[in-house]
């Protein structure tokens, strides 16, 4: 599906994880389109290898590179604080970044990677960007989730796998979260001119979680990447939702391959996605630099 032809010039847009994979082919497929792409990466040298790559082959010069450690919330408040202090608005936020891992450890917040990564970053940069994207609208959230949430859980007991751990059960979860994020948000959004949706990219041909798998994971990845989808086909249902008018008005929706599907079940009980929304809450506020200082004294 080609969405070049989509006009996006003066919208401007954050893509997070944008130096690689499915973030960076839409950051490229967005910047074709004449918009302000603003590239968040966590490392300097290969974020702007890739700007410049993009700026060569779209001659759009409109291309930013903002770099953030997305598994340190006082870095996502930064990023957050950085872009709102250069830019008057934001149209388009695509919460891309993600990442899959074979051992649990823990971030600078105390949090298992996994879980800060794929819910508590997007979450609070979401937040943190919520007022610009209101006085921006009509102006769009993209989240992305996976297939994965399909074998997720939230077991408030154990939603940070202190119990037991192994990679594929964490990010589902994690990825299930995400989806229930959308879904609230969604609600708490309706009249404002801001729609959020989430989507699943496919099985992508990308290093995504290669590095960090195990030998056998590697091993499937290698014999099974001819079959998987390329970064550029995995970033169409990002940019759909990013440019396309088809989806103007449209929130709180799980998109496949630019179309509504439903997700697991019990991403719909919206119960269990307040208490969700409210734990992530609580989670949040103790790593606030107010509450971080006072808690050291």
């Amino acid at each position: 599906m080609d969405r070049s032809s989509e006009d996006m010039t003066s919208k401007v847009c954050i893509v997070t994880g944008a130096n690689s994979g499915i973030g960076k082919e839409t950051a490229r497929a967005l910047a074709k389109m004449g918009a302000k792409v603003v590239m968040v990466v966590r490392n300097q040298q290969a974020g702007e290898e890739v700007r410049q790559e993009i700026i060569k082959e779209t001659r759009n010069e409109a291309i930013e590179l903002m770099i953030a450690d997305l598994f340190s919330m006082d870095e996502v408040r930064r990023l957050a604080s950085d872009f709102k202090k250069t830019h008057t608005r934001l149209d388009v936020l695509i919460n891309n970044a993600g990442g899959i891992f074979p051992t649990r450890e823990v971030t600078v917040d105390g949090f298992e990677r996994t879980f800060a990564l794929n819910h508590l970053a997007p979450f609070l940069l979401t937040h943190e960007l919520l007022e610009l994207l209101k006085a921006s609208a009509p102006s769009r959230i993209i989240n992305v989730s996976s297939a994965a949430h399909l074998r997720g859980k939230i077991d408030f007991e154990n939603l940070q796998s202190e119990k037991r751990y192994g990679p594929m059960r964490p990010y589902g979860s994690a990825k299930l979260m995400i989806i229930m994020f959308t879904y609230s948000l969604a609600r708490r959004l309706e009249g404002t001119g801001v729609t959020v949706n989430v989507l699943h990219p496919g099985v992508v041909r990308t290093h995504f979680g290669q590095n960090d798998a195990s030998r056998s994971r590697r091993l499937m990845f290698r014999l099974l990447g001819p079959l998987f989808k390329s970064p550029e086909k995995g970033a169409e249902t990002s940019v759909y939702l990013a440019s396309s008018p088809e989806v103007e008005g449209i929130s709180g929706k799980y998109f496949v391959n630019c179309r509504p599907r439903k997700s697991l079940k019990i991403s719909y009980d919206e119960d269990l996605q307040e208490r969700l929304w409210k734990h992530t809450e609580s989670l949040l506020t103790k790593t606030e630099p107010s509450r971080k200082s006072t808690s050291s004294e």
